[in-house]
C-alpha cells in the first residue's frame, strides 16, 4: 500500500534484478531503476553481512553520485553457510557445485539495503538474515533444478520463487528477503525515513 505520510523524494532502485522492482512495486514506491556500476567485493575478512552491507552502499552510491536529490536503493544478498559465501555462479558447473553443498542441510541468506540520499546527507544501512534448509538432492534432483530455471543471476544458484519447491524443505525468517528485498523491514524503514531525520 502506498505510504500516507510525507512524500518520497524521487526513488532510484540501483539494481536491475526484476525480482525486487516487483517487490517494491508491491510497497506502493514509485521508482525508476538505474544499474549501479559499483564493483561487488567478495569476502576477504569480512563476514557475509559485511560484505552484503558494503556492496549495498557502494551500488547506492554509484548511483547517487549521479543523482544528488534521489533517494537511492542499493541492495545486495548473500548465501552463507558455515563461513563460506555463495554469489552468483560463474556458470552452470559452479552452480551444480554450489547446490550439491548447499542440498540437505540449512544455510542463511541476507540481503542488505542502502538507503542513500546525498544531497540531504542521509543514509541508512539495515540488513535482514532468513535461514533456508534444502531438501536432499541428488544428481538427478539438482540436474532437473537446474534445467528449469537460470541459475547464473541467483545468489547460491537458486531463486525460491522459481521452482522453489523442487529444492526447499523450509525456511525461517522473511520470505521476501530470499527474493532479493526484505519488504516488512523495508517498509518500516522506508516509512522511518519519510519522518525526517531522527
Amino acid at each position: 500500500m502506498p505510504f500516507p505520510m510525507r512524500v518520497l523524494p524521487p526513488v532510484i532502485l540501483a539494481s536491475g534484478s526484476p525480482r525486487r522492482a516487483e517487490l517494491l512495486r508491491q510497497l506502493g514506491v514509485e521508482f525508476k531503476v538505474l544499474l549501479s556500476q559499483a564493483a561487488e567485493i567478495h569476502g576477504g575478512q569480512l563476514t557475509a553481512l559485511e560484505v552484503s552491507q558494503v556492496n549495498a552502499f557502494r551500488k547506492a552510491r554509484s548511483v547517487a553520485r549521479q543523482h544528488l536529490d534521489a533517494l537511492v536503493l542499493g541492495a545486495d544478498t548473500l548465501v552463507f553457510m558455515d563461513g563460506a559465501m555463495y554469489g552468483k555462479p560463474a556458470d552452470l558447473g559452479a552452480a551444480y557445485r554450489m547446490l550439491n553443498e548447499l542440498q540437505g542441510r540449512t544455510h542463511h541468506v541476507v540481503t542488505a539495503i542502502c538507503l542513500l540520499q546525498l544531497r540531504e546527507r542521509r543514509r541508512r544501512v539495515f540488513a535482514e538474515t532468513t535461514a533456508v534448509t534444502f531438501r536432499r538432492l541428488d544428481a538427478v534432483g539438482i540436474r532437473r533444478y537446474l534445467a528449469k530455471v537460470n541459475p547464473l543471476d541467483k545468489a547460491g544458484a537458486y531463486g525460491i520463487q522459481d521452482e522453489g519447491r523442487l529444492i526447499i524443505e523450509k525456511i525461517s525468517g522473511s520470505y521476501s528477503n530470499v527474493v532479493g528485498l526484505p519488504v516488512e523491514r523495508l517498509q518500516e524503514e522506508l516509512a522511518r525515513w519519510m519522518k525526517g531525520p531522527a
